[in-house]
């Protein structure tokens, strides 16, 4: 076995990958291919949210050499395939960054963070073929939240977006208002759909990640159920007995313990 002494090197991290895939490597990491690996890789980058949201750095360096492992077994397997190597992929993002921060890398001046966005997207569209739609950069494999703000994004940045806040309120009041007057399950789901859409909307003018929103409101309910469930147990008591009303009122000693 060659020796693998700098264990810091992205080297030594290419070498083992490439190792791992070659003819005497392992079998399972052999088997594998661009899509086989599509769930587990989108599963390692909730795990890296998860370790941000905990504030956990040692489960953050963790997670992110774990999507890193993912990103050198892809760009592995395109190399075997004479598509491209890591070194194409690291020479592609080293351009655009340079390109897209010529405040940085060039003459150009902004006032601040707000400058820096919007002329990215005026960037991104000079790096964009004839005839591509700007929706064609979102992903369609995104969380169904993350890609409602992804687009929303991506229609305000060529100037279609409400003036203000205020607009988008008196929308999402019109929204709510139509799906309690929807009738079929067919027309119900779309207006359903269309007040969470509006709701991104509202996420997005007011600096909320709504998928961090949703993650965290997530978070909370589990924790008060499960402070529920030990009040209950201390207290002799089966939850599923409890009538609404007393369910209700344990619930909101929960909220006060657990924020």
């Amino acid at each position: 076995m060659p020796p693998y002494k700098d264990l810091r090197s992205f080297v030594t991290l290419r070498r083992i990958v490439a190792r791992l895939r070659g003819p005497r490597g392992c079998p399972w990491d052999r088997a594998q291919t661009p899509v086989s690996l599509k769930t587990s890789f989108l599963e390692e980058a909730y795990e890296v949210l998860e370790a941000i949201d905990k504030d956990d750095a040692a489960a953050l360096r963790d997670e992110l050499g774990d999507l890193m492992l993912h990103v050198m077994l892809q760009a592995q397997m395109a190399s075997e395939a004479g598509r491209f190597k890591i070194e194409d992929v690291i020479e592609n993002i080293n351009r655009k960054l340079i390109h897209r921060h010529p405040h940085v890398f060039g003459e150009a001046r902004v006032s601040g963070p707000d400058e820096v966005v919007a002329n990215w997207e005026v960037l991104k569209r000079e790096e964009r073929p004839e005839g591509k739609s700007v929706m064609d950069s979102v992903p369609g494999d995104l969380p169904a939240l993350a890609r409602a703000n992804s687009l929303q994004r991506r229609a305000a940045g060529v100037g279609f977006d409400w003036p203000d806040v205020s607009g988008i309120m008196d929308k999402l009041a019109e929204e709510v208002s139509e799906l309690g007057k929807a009738t079929s399950h067919e027309e119900k789901a779309r207006e359903y759909g269309d007040v969470l859409f509006t709701l991104v909307n509202i996420a997005r003018r007011q600096n909320i990640d709504p998928e961090a929103a949703l993650r965290e409101a997530n978070r909370r309910f589990a924790a008060r159920f499960r402070c529920m469930e030990e009040l209950c147990r201390k207290r002799r008591l089966r939850l599923e007995k409890l009538t609404l009303d007393e369910q209700n009122a344990l619930w909101e000693e929960a909220k006060k313990r657990v924020r």
